[in-house]
């Protein structure tokens, strides 16, 4: 019943809430040129922050005028309550995840893209470990030959809840950088072991993002 009442309080009247607070926020980008200029020529992509830092990037990656983006989102307890705020930001939403329905997901996700969508992917979700990136993000952009784009995201205030992900509640008027990687093509022939290889390479590069972005902020790396 609690679950039911947060659903429909979040449906109503939260997420706007959710989205007023994160609009508060002071938000630099750094090396988004390339990103940007894929967004205003309605190109696919797919693009990754990690889970802790979520907040901020389905907020600044949300749906522009008539761009599609499509967010994968698990099928927990506490990813019905994100999905319900992605939905009303105007997310298309993919239920799954490594754990649960990872193969449908899979399959929609490439569908999604096939389908004139972009995607935007937690790549440590939905249990972490915490900034270890899965390989779902890196198959989708090679079987659709999108683009990988890494948004590395640091806050300057903010509060960490006791989770795995220590997610980053941003205080309001709170500085914020995201510091982007260029367009990142998935080389087809990869496979097995080079592919996995390429994936720790995007897992070291949105780590060093990270690290940029606090450095911008004048903090220092976590």
């Amino acid at each position: 019943m609690k679950k039911k009442l947060i659903v429909v309080a979040l449906r109503v009247v939260l997420w706007k809430v959710v989205l007023w607070w994160c609009r508060t926020l002071r938000i630099t980008k750094v090396g988004s040129r390339s990103f940007d200029e894929l967004r205003a020529a309605g190109k696919n992509y797919v693009v990754v922050f990690w889970h802790g830092s979520m907040l901020v990037g389905w907020f600044l990656h949300r749906p522009m005028g008539i761009e599609k983006i499509s967010a994968l989102v698990s099928q927990s307890h506490d990813g019905e309550f994100l999905a319900t705020v992605l939905e009303r930001w105007g997310y298309t939403l993919i239920r799954g995840s490594s754990h649960i329905g990872g193969k449908e997901a899979m399959q929609l996700m490439i569908q999604s893209i096939a389908d004139g969508s972009s995607l935007a992917i937690t790549p440590d979700g939905p249990r972490g470990p915490r900034h270890e990136m899965k390989m779902g993000a890196v198959r989708a952009a090679q079987q659709t030959s999108a683009p990988l784009v890494l948004a590395g995201i640091a806050l300057e205030r903010k509060k960490f809840l006791h989770s795995w992900d220590k997610f980053e509640v941003p205080l309001p008027l709170s500085r914020a950088a995201v510091v982007y990687s260029e367009p990142i093509i998935v080389p087809k022939e990869l496979n097995g072991q080079s592919l996995d290889e390429f994936k720790m390479n995007m897992q070291r590069q949105l780590n060093e993002l990270t690290a940029r972005a606090e450095e911008h902020l004048g903090m220092e790396s976590s």
